[in-house]
């Protein structure tokens, strides 16, 4: 591979935003992709998987070249040429790869790699507390699956095509997929591929959403003709899934404490044919009042750490903090409580997070089920999903029912 210029300045640049500003990567490497329309897909792939790569291996690249935050643009440069070196990538002879200790960095690699903070590229804190809650066996399956790139998956909207048609049409546009028997909404691509420019997208014929988080509609049971509500339905990507599973028929409460987020549902809603949705914001306890015991089915896709999307998200590695996982269980248990009395009595509720941790997902169940509302609820089934063994984003969901 040959490097260019104007590409790795772009990285670069990039990763000073990412690290040094505090952005976010997938809005960086966003705005990176628009910065030159004269780059072909093989150079915006470059860009967006380099940025990517050296996000989720940060700890072991800055370990290996031998730098500290705030990392200046030297620092930066020395971070890129660590990357290269390991990809096997010959280093062009610009003045930034000057004096580049190319057998040192390849010697340090195979020392580092032998411990794990360094070879999964790990904060300390996390590490312990991975191990604390799953187990150092499966903890290290995990972290390794949360290292590995993210296939891209569709979910083909049914209110508009089927799997076999999209399947057909997105085969004419030579972009082959798989279709999973044990998702059945789900393609799964064999390469990656920019599918937002695809008519078949802009006409609303799918949505790209993990395999993973396919599940939790199903889960719900939801059907035609009922009174379904997603108390936390940000952008709506399970919203959405529930409007198709319930062929438009029936009520669709989508609500979300962001004005911002329900816009974004709107839109997809329209691009997909979903009319079965209403729009909240939660500006007021009385929203949540004015609903109870209404519901035959109620969705809390509770907000979280999202350590079961690292793969997804791998600079949530270096934002998150311990004190935003304690306040998180708090806010999950508050929110259990209070958006559990939506559901009518005989109705279902689930409880879903995109966390692999048992603190924030089965104890999380177990203590609600002693509350005063959660007493009301019998348990029914619980899925646990990690990432090691579906091959997909790590999650959890919990079915309960309320009695009669």
């Amino acid at each position: 591979m040959r490097l260019h210029r104007n590409l790795v300045f772009t990285v670069i640049d990039s990763l000073g935003f990412i690290f040094n500003d505090g952005e976010y990567a997938d809005k960086v490497v966003a705005r990176a992709l628009k910065k030159d329309k004269r780059w072909g897909s093989a150079d915006r792939k470059f860009v967006a998987e380099t940025i990517y790569e050296i996000v989720r291996w940060k700890r072991l690249y800055t370990e290996i070249a031998e730098v500290k935050e705030p990392y200046d643009r030297d620092n930066l440069w020395r971070i890129f040429a660590v990357w290269a070196v390991l990809r096997g990538i010959t280093l062009p002879d610009w003045k930034y790869f000057e004096d580049t200790p190319v057998r040192r960095i390849k010697g340090r690699f195979d020392e580092l790699s032998k411990i794990r903070k360094y070879r999964e590229s790990i904060p300390d804190w996390m590490d312990e507390l991975g191990i604390k809650e799953l187990g150092e066996k499966n903890w290290e399956k995990e972290l390794a699956a949360q290292n590995e790139q993210a296939k891209v998956i569709l979910r083909v909207n049914t209110l508009k095509t089927t799997r076999e048609k999209l399947r057909a049409l997105l085969m004419d546009l030579n972009i082959e997929t798989e279709a999973p028997k044990e998702y059945p909404d789900a393609l799964i691509l064999k390469e990656r591929s920019n599918v937002f420019l695809t008519d078949a997208f802009k006409e609303g014929l799918f949505e790209v959403q993990d395999a993973s988080s396919q599940m939790v509609a199903r889960f719900l049971e939801v059907e035609p003709g009922m009174r379904v509500v997603d108390t936390c339905a940000g952008a709506g990507g399970k919203t959405l899934h529930m409007a198709s599973l319930m062929e438009n028929k029936g009520q669709l409460i989508a609500m979300d404490l962001y004005e911002s987020k329900l816009k974004q549902l709107k839109i997809r809603a329209k691009r997909d044919g979903a009319f079965n949705i209403e729009y909240r914001i939660i500006d007021s306890t009385k929203v949540i009042k004015k609903l109870h015991g209404k519901a035959d089915r109620v969705l809390i896709d509770a907000p979280c750490s999202g350590l079961g999307v690292l793969k997804r998200n791998p600079d949530s590695k270096w934002k998150l903090q311990p004190e935003f996982i304690d306040n998180i269980r708090k806010t999950q248990a508050e929110v259990l409580e209070s958006y559990s009395k939506i559901v009518k009595p005989g109705g279902k509720l689930v409880y879903a997070t995109c966390s692999v941790l048992p603190s924030e997902n089965q104890e999380q169940v177990k203590n609600f089920l002693t509350t005063e509302i959660g007493k009301e609820f019998t348990f029914v089934k619980e899925n646990k999903v990690l990432a090691s063994e579906s091959g997909f984003d790590g999650f959890y969901m919990a079915l309960l029912e309320r009695k009669k």
